[in-house]
């Protein structure tokens, strides 16, 4: 049975298609956790102490929407610096002392112990 140089082409193509979808993780398939802040059981909001500050953007100057806490587990979906992008994944972020549930926005990289491929 003979093929055509198109037909090969065509199943070669889909093959390749077929080994992205399922090759290496890309950006964003990265979790990590809070690290480096005081223990929640040291919380003061006005001082800065027991959470990370979630924020609206990729630096300090930005405002603060939410807070998550060490050991929380994170998405990092982006990075920007030394800023990551992140969306919490389970722990006391669930139910935050301050903010909305499940915050998601902008942490310094520093306090979030991340594996996987980060961006």
């Amino acid at each position: 049975m003979a093929f055509s140089i198109r037909s090969v082409l065509l199943v070669l193509s889909l093959t390749g298609f077929a080994a992205l979808a399922s090759g290496p993780a890309s950006a964003g398939d990265c979790t990590g956790f809070v690290v480096g802040v005081k223990p929640i059981s040291q919380y003061n909001h006005a001082r800065g102490n027991g959470f990370l500050a979630v924020r609206t953007g990729p630096g300090s100057s930005y405002q603060q929407t939410g807070e998550v806490y060490r050991g929380d587990e994170v998405s990092v979906y982006d990075r920007r610096g030394n800023w990551y992008a992140i969306t919490c994944m389970s722990g006391q972020c669930m139910r935050p002392l301050w903010g909305t549930p499940m915050p998601s926005g902008w942490v310094s990289r520093k306090y979030i112990d991340a594996a996987g491929v980060c961006p």
